[in-house]
């Protein structure tokens, strides 16, 4: 028996169609061990967006070692590795590719956890469980590999390691503009959620996160005295009415189902209480549910800050900041992700998930080619405690791995 394979268990993989197929490649719990250690070496050494040199290093080093040839992205950091039937490319050979899709960046926060793995770079950590994603596809990839030397597996597979997820606009559209998706006929990706139990899935056909693009505000006038408003341009008046009217004014303007809305993070203006300062600056997000009314939101946020800057006869700049648009799965892909966890661990180990405000730039490659995110569950069950993504003190349930592993597996050889 190899190593990275073993017998599949006896399950009750019973849909609403009948029963699925039993499906080969199994990981074993030496491969389980190895991806768990692995997780934790990246937790350790995390690096931001187009950073990721090491990390991008120690998955081409892995993956060479099992027999493949990955190739580092012209970007700099992340990697892409094919995975054929019987591990040789056929010329001619247009079956459909499928990719799985992992991103390697981590973030500029301090890991706060008090565990043996916890980041050894100050203020950086993998807090949105981007190293999870990464040991599940490297996973996935070490056992197709020997599914392929066997010829079980039918269909050419796309490791895709992405540069970058957490920098708006996202490192994949650069990756797309790489040629990382020349051949692909579809995509598949896994993000952890908290609130689901680890061993779980939660799927969702259509919109599963939302639009997020960034807003900068710079508004400047005249200045003057306090005691003389009324012969300066009041920019901390104009600041604070474009702080609560701007979302007001979106929010009559659209309808409230695409879920269009406007938070400011940052208001920065002036430094002494008795004078009017001559810029004020405002900064925030705005997220969308509907990809038709995101498109459309640059006009409609400029038309609404321009209003109400003019209300003050405030000259205003304003800085719109493309993010990423919602991802939208798509219905067929997410019914074979459906079908490949229920075929790995039966039909309660998927539960429905709602649209997250969350971006993901997972989005764009749905720009190009179909495909579905699902989220993997993190939770360990029956722990009560609530850790969030992006907080210093968040931590992964370690057999989510497996799960991702098994998911993206049955994917792959559940045929086009």
């Amino acid at each position: 028996m190899n190593e990275l394979l073993s017998p599949a268990p006896e399950v009750d993989a019973r849909g609403a169609a009948g029963v699925l197929p039993e499906l080969p490649g199994r990981m074993t719990e030496p491969l389980r061990r190895e991806m768990t250690a692995f997780r934790r070496d990246l937790h350790m050494h995390p690096e931001l967006g187009n950073q990721e040199f090491r990390t991008t290093g120690v998955l081409k080093a892995r993956l060479e070692r099992a027999g493949l040839r990955p190739r580092v992205l012209s970007l700099g950091t992340g990697l892409v590795c094919d995975i054929h039937p019987g591990l040789t490319e056929s010329p001619g050979d247009r079956r459909p590719m499928l990719a799985l899709r992992a991103d390697i960046d981590a973030l500029p926060i301090p890991d706060t956890k008090d565990v043996p793995y916890r980041s050894t770079v100050p203020d950086r950590a993998h807090a949105c469980g981007h190293d999870v994603h990464t040991a599940a596809v490297l996973g996935a990839g070490l056992v197709l590999a020997e599914l392929a030397r066997k010829g079980e597996l039918a269909r050419p597979v796309r490791l895709l390691f992405q540069p970058a997820e957490e920098v708006l606009p996202g490192g994949a559209a650069d990756v797309v503009e790489c040629g990382a998706l020349d051949g692909v006929a579809s995509i598949v990706a896994v993000h952890c959620d908290p609130r689901v139990d680890a061993g779980r899935i939660g799927l969702r056909a259509g919109p599963i996160t939302s639009a997020c693009d960034r807003l900068e505000v710079a508004l400047v006038g005249s200045g003057g005295h306090t005691a003389r408003p009324h012969l300066t341009t009041d920019l901390v008046t104009a600041a604070a009415k474009l702080a609560t009217e701007v979302p007001a004014l979106l929010s009559r303007r659209v309808d409230a189902r695409a879920g269009l809305g406007v938070t400011w993070g940052r208001i920065e203006a002036g430094h002494a209480c008795n004078v009017i300062p001559q810029r004020a600056e405002l900064s925030g997000t705005l997220r969308c549910l509907d990809l038709d009314t995101w498109r459309e939101a640059p006009d409609l946020v400029h038309a609404a800050v321009d209003e109400v800057a003019g209300l003050y006869r405030a000259k205003c700049e304003l800085n719109y900041v493309r993010g990423v648009p919602p991802v939208v799965n798509e219905p067929a892909v997410t019914a074979l992700l459906r079908e490949a966890m229920t075929a790995r661990a039966g039909a309660a180990s998927v539960e429905s998930t709602e649209q997250s405000l969350g971006g993901e730039d997972f989005s764009w490659y749905l720009e190009h080619v179909p495909g579905a995110m699902a989220r993997l569950g993190v939770r360990p069950p029956g722990d009560p405690r609530s850790r969030d993504l992006h907080q210093g003190d968040f931590d992964a349930d370690e057999s989510a791995i497996a799960t991702g592993v098994e998911l993206f597996t049955a994917m792959a050889l559940l045929g086009v």
